[in-house]
């Protein structure tokens, strides 16, 4: 029998679990079975039902899964607005981890959308008034953030993109390691022969993730002796805002600039340019985030890259284990993120002897 999309038989007719049991030649209670409590069955009546499901082209009806399980197979998650260039892209990149990680767990997820200055209870709030979700997916997480404690409290499963940052730490989250990251690019930039190494961030106490990635290239060049007095900058992440905070370091000697993102490591390239310097060539310059932009630009850009896609797929591993099991200890996982090489960060000529 040819598969059909629609859940109807070759005859018109809908494919119900009868129409299932009747190919596989069981009951349609061992059909339920199958679909909602497979381990329960023998493997080869398992693969028999299955195969019929197959054929067939069954879809079991989602309301009815939801009644018959109290889950609603529906993973929320809040988008925030990102500003054109790197940082959306990455932000992307990992919406569509995550997508394909809920989707071949067998989820859906609901999007609905955060205000730009922060996060807000109001969507989480709406949507556990109008929709029956299983749990949240949480990205943004910084300190003062109210929607982990929200949760726990009203016993709503969540896991986090990101720690809390806060002291108090609550729930699971997953996180990548960006001092590590950063420390990485100290690392690779000593062995190129540079010494004056300065750190481009964002503004001091602003993100807990900034602020983590600032301390990988502080204990990096406390480690070599280096030294870091006037050699930290501060921007917003603007490309001309970046362009503007770059200068003093410039004017300061630095031979090599790490940006706590690609955003800010375009600003940089941009301030090299109005000198007539080229990076890499004059001054190195290491990103952070491995964005699209990153592999395109002229130099390409060195730059930090994070396991999203593992990511994702620990953050639906972490969820559903909490949905399952709710008072299990937190878990939380920190991702090693890797230094991808390009030509920003070649030996550069210009590198003045200390």
């Amino acid at each position: 029998m040819p598969r059909s999309s629609k859940n109807s038989s070759a005859k018109g007719g809908p494919v119900t679990l009868a129409t299932v049991a009747a190919r596989a030649g069981v009951s349609a209670q061992t059909v339920s079975n199958a679909i909602n409590s497979p381990d329960i069955l023998r493997p080869e009546t398992l693969e028999r039902v299955r195969r019929a499901i197959d054929e067939t082209g069954y879809r079991p009806s989602r309301a009815a899964q939801t009644l018959r399980t109290r889950s609603s197979k529906l993973i929320g998650y809040g988008i925030q607005p990102s500003p054109p260039g790197a940082g959306g892209a990455v932000m992307d990149r990992f919406l569509h981890a995550l997508s394909q990680a809920v989707d071949e767990a067998g989820y859906r997820i609901l999007l609905f959308a955060s205000p730009p200055d922060g996060p807000s209870l109001k969507g989480y709030e709406e949507l556990l008034a109008q929709h029956e979700v299983d749990g949240f997916v949480l990205s943004g997480t910084d300190r003062s953030d109210p929607r982990q404690a929200w949760l726990t409290k009203r016993g709503v499963p969540f896991v986090g993109f990101g720690r809390m940052w806060s002291g108090r730490q609550v729930g699971d989250w997953v996180d990548v390691d960006g001092a590590s990251g950063t420390d990485a690019a100290v690392e690779h930039l000593v062995a190129q022969g540079h010494r004056k190494i300065a750190f481009l961030g964002w503004e001091r106490g602003s993100s807990g993730a900034g602020d983590d990635r600032a301390e990988g290239w502080l204990r990096a060049m406390k480690r070599h002796g280096l030294p870091t007095r006037g050699r930290r900058g501060q921007s917003v992440n603007d490309i001309d805002a970046a362009r503007a905070a770059v200068k003093p370091l410039l004017d300061g000697g630095a031979t090599a600039v790490i940006a706590a993102s690609d955003m800010l490591a375009l600003g940089c390239y941009q301030s090299l340019r109005e000198r007539r310097m080229l990076p890499g060539r004059d001054v190195a310059v290491v990103g952070f985030d491995d964005s699209p932009t990153a592999e395109i630009l002229s130099p390409a850009l060195t730059s930090v890259a994070q396991p999203l896609e593992e990511v994702g797929q620990e953050c639906v591993r972490l969820l559903l284990a909490r949905i399952a099991t709710p008072d299990a200890p937190p878990e939380r996982i920190l991702l090693q993120p890797s230094l991808v090489i390009r030509d920003s960060s070649t030996i550069s000529t210009s590198i003045a002897d200390e």
